[in-house]
């Protein structure tokens, strides 16, 4: 039975961008994985959308996928190679240029230097963290050298042997008869896995692998000014590298929590302040909470809901050091309606000996202003 199309498996379109390819991806595989669904050929479609998100995922697999779809352009020609003549044997093209170009393809060296993965980890902030920074320390689990075997992988007391079948070189050459004479192609050692040793007796402690599983303590400085989604990179603190090669990166991901009074927009912050009709109507001087402590307002006499105040350098600094952003204060009023001459008249009364006291049903919002008060 022939393949499904895989834009078709994921259900996107050929433009689909990597984001809406793993959007479609995780609601599939949530929708089709074995442990969760248990009908009849749930695990045949799960392995069907897992291969298509491999295959599009990756920008190099997918223009291949797009030129070629399922067709490998590594296999052989077939019966129908050079106008239908020999079978090459399964040969690709990367023998066949091998044979004319002497090497083809460049194979990476199995027991070269690698740089170690990245790892990812995601630290949930206050609101207040985010804006001003600091430092803490945080614990992750990633791979390190094993100490009992010093990461040889071998029980400590020996060595592991050197690989008989490919000589230590981790790769084996494998000679094949095409139409352009003989060639030799080199591949990977399946004895050794490509490390050019065998491990007899294992290390207890690791297994053979030479790394274990530990948890890491990391100190790390966060800047001021981060925002959510944003990331900190903080190099060597990856995974340990491979054949001497170097660790990998520390990649820092920020949710900052939201504020139950301020809202950030870049490096600005925005803020209600609730406001009673004689203050508005009458103007007032009021105190308003900013992220670096109170500052005085003046409500001029006639202020409108929805007026917008602008307090200068009471923003966010920017992560990148381009300047402190603004906070700007939104102004928001209850007022009744169709007052009569006598109605103005308490009104004006009533601030006068009440304090400007809000009514009852906006109390809700200057709780917030109180608790936004707290601890300056």
């Amino acid at each position: 039975m022939s393949k499904r199309d895989y834009y078709e498996v994921l259900g996107v379109s050929k433009s689909a961008s990597k984001d809406e390819i793993k959007k479609a991806y995780r609601k599939l595989s949530k929708k089709y994985h074995p442990d969760i669904n248990k009908e009849a050929g749930s695990d045949e479609k799960f392995k069907e959308v897992k291969e298509a998100y491999e295959a599009l995922s990756d920008d190099q697999k997918r223009a291949q996928y797009d030129q070629f779809g399922h067709t490998d352009p590594n296999q052989g020609f077939g019966g129908g190679g050079f106008g239908g003549g020999g079978d090459f044997g399964g040969f690709g093209f990367d023998d066949i240029f091998s044979s004319i170009f002497g090497g083809g393809t460049r194979r990476r060296d199995p027991n070269a230097p690698r740089q170690g993965a990245d790892l990812q980890y995601t630290m949930t902030l206050s609101f207040e963290d985010a804006v001003f920074g600091k430092e803490t320390i945080i614990e992750i689990p990633r791979e390190e050298t094993c100490e009992t075997c010093k990461g040889s992988g071998a029980k400590p007391g020996t060595q592991p042997d050197t690989c008989s079948q490919c000589g230590g070189s981790g790769q084996l050459n494998v000679e094949q008869n095409t139409p352009f004479g003989k060639v030799v192609n080199r591949r990977v050692c399946h004895h050794c896995e490509g490390t050019g040793k065998i491990i007899k007796n294992k290390c207890a402690d690791c297994g053979g692998a030479g790394k274990v599983k530990k948890r890491k303590k990391i100190n790390i400085t966060i800047p001021a000014g981060v925002d959510d989604g944003q990331q900190l990179r903080v190099p060597g603190q990856g995974e340990p590298g491979v054949n001497g090669g170097p660790a990998g990166d520390l990649f820092v991901v920020f949710h900052v929590r939201a504020h139950e009074f301020f809202e950030r927009d870049g490096d600005d912050i925005y803020c209600e302040m609730p406001l009673t009709f004689a203050q508005v109507a009458l103007g007032d001087e009021v105190e308003v909470p900013t992220l670096h402590g109170k500052v005085k307002l003046k409500i001029p006499a006639g202020t409108q809901t929805g007026t917008k105040f602008r307090l200068r350098g009471k923003g966010v600094q920017n992560v990148r050091g381009y300047g402190q952003g603004d906070q700007h204060i939104v102004v928001r009023v209850v007022t009744p309606t169709n007052l009569t001459d006598k109605q103005k008249e308490i009104i004006r009364d009533f601030a006068e000996v009440s304090g400007n006291l809000p009514d009852e049903q906006e109390m809700s919002f200057f709780d917030k202003v109180k608790r936004a008060f707290k601890g300056e």
